[in-house]
């Protein structure tokens, strides 16, 4: 199932392909990025390197799902506004359509269907994959020997869990201040560039009501959307403290079911809202949910993609962003690490993964073939054992 696109992007090839991302992009947001950096950059040549590191370091920078911003993001370099909507919304389109699908069941059933066996092949595919994203994209960013003394610096505080934002903002600080210290005197009294500095939105729109409308539903996601940094366990936090602690609209078993859906099924993990909108509300509570959760993305990267696209004219600024890119390096190498641990875990996942290194780096096969493959042969090692 190979994504093939002609060199120019167009409106239908766009929607194709972000559609199909959406379909087949298991494993959160670094896979997602894994995935977009193999298939758009490298592949279809879409998008140059450089220019993805920038739009990625943007999209790390706003509240909300990072990978599925940074969809809007592309879309929105390729094709303008139209490309920005229709990215984010084909790319979000599978996971909820999926999703909702299993929400049905799991109301009808009262169980989640079992998704047990295509992770268990999945997951170990996506550790080469996350590891050549990391490299092809090191390559592009590490021009110099500053940079790699700021990835070194941010490597121990990526590794030991550090707040992603301060290894992003400390990378990009340092990189401005050691670009300024390397400035002549008289130049630097000539510095008044001031760098751009991308907004983080605070919290949206708080709802007090207790009652389950869809108005009060889709306030509660837009909250969320609008403040959230971070993964899907950052999320379940958030989620905790609003929907079960404070207003009881559901249970804590019901609320670790709904995260799990989001981890389990393709595209954005935030398609965990549709899962909890329809046990609440049903298909309304579910679309709801699902656009409330994910408008902010869309307008944070309309109001910053001016912002992101001027970046680089300005040298200070310029200097930022590098040390970004260094810090998102340094993060997506610490998530294929802790990855790495959950997902190789015996002898047929670490021949999984093994085989999956060899096609990739030596074959360059797809990496999209890969995935599926891994799935498939997950699904048939769950079979085997329950035989």
């Amino acid at each position: 199932m190979e994504i093939e696109q002609p060199p120019t992007p167009t409106t239908k090839n766009v929607a194709l392909f972000f559609l199909k991302l959406g379909t087949i992009a298991f494993g959160g947001p670094a896979a997602h990025i894994a995935l977009m950096e193999d298939q758009l950059v490298t592949r279809h040549k879409w998008v140059p390197r450089q220019r993805f590191l920038d739009l990625l370091a943007a999209a790390n920078l706003i509240p909300g799902p990072s990978s599925t911003e940074l969809a809007i993001y592309i879309g929105y370099e390729l094709l303008g506004l139209s490309g920005l909507i229709l990215a984010g919304v084909c790319f979000i389109l599978p996971a909820f359509l999926i999703v909702l699908g299993i929400s049905a069941a799991y109301v009808a059933y009262g169980s989640l269907p079992t998704a047990t066996g295509l992770l268990y092949g999945v997951k170990p595919v996506l550790i080469p994959i996350l590891m050549q994203a990391a490299w092809r994209l090191g390559q592009s960013t590490f021009k110099n020997r500053k940079l790699l003394v700021v990835a070194l610096f941010g490597l121990p505080a990526a590794f030991m869990g550090c707040d992603p934002l301060i290894v992003l903002f400390g990378s990009g600080a340092l990189e401005f201040v050691l670009w300024f210290a390397s400035k002549p005197g008289a130049e630097k009294s000539k510095l008044a560039e001031v760098a751009p500095v991308l907004p983080a939105f605070g919290a949206g729109a708080a709802s007090v009501a207790t009652t389950i409308t869809l108005s009060s539903i889709f306030l509660v996601f837009v909250k969320v959307g609008s403040v959230i940094f971070g993964s899907g366990y950052v999320l379940l936090t958030f989620l905790r403290a609003d929907l079960v602690v404070n207003r009881h609209w559901l249970t804590e078993s019901q609320l670790l079911d709904s995260i799990a859906v989001g981890q389990v099924t393709p595209g954005p993990v935030f398609t965990t809202a549709t899962f909890i909108g329809y046990l609440l509300k049903g298909v309304p509570g579910g679309i709801v949910a699902t656009v409330g959760i994910f408008l902010p993305a869309f307008i944070l990267v309309w109001a910053t993609g001016r912002i992101v696209r001027s970046m680089r004219q300005w040298p200070a600024a310029s200097a930022f962003l590098d040390g970004l890119n260094a810090g998102s390096i340094v993060l997506l190498l610490a998530v294929t690490w802790e990855l790495g641990h959950a997902a190789i875990v015996d002898a047929p996942t670490i021949a999984i993964a093994a085989v999956c290194g060899v096609l990739l780096f030596a074959l360059r096969v797809n990496s999209t073939w890969l995935v599926l493959g891994g799935g498939a042969v997950g699904l048939l090692l769950h079979g085997f054992q329950h035989l």
